[in-house]
């Protein structure tokens, strides 16, 4: 598995901290997790992401 460096703000890492120690995980593990949850909903998104992008406007124009 390839390994990547990313800067976060101290108060990020203070939170991602306690959700892994909150969960028995290591930080990397929550790290993953949540990177692949944003991906399914990015993913699921589908076609309900266009619904009302019409709203505004009126029938026939």
């Amino acid at each position: 598995m390839p390994r990547i460096l990313a800067d976060l703000p101290d108060e990020d890492i203070k939170w991602l901290d306690a959700r892994a120690a909150e969960q028995g995980k290591s930080r990397a593990s929550v790290l993953r997790e949540a990177v692949q949850e944003h991906r399914r909903g990015i993913e699921q998104q589908g076609i309900e992401s266009f619904f009302g992008i019409w709203a505004d406007r009126k029938a026939g124009k």
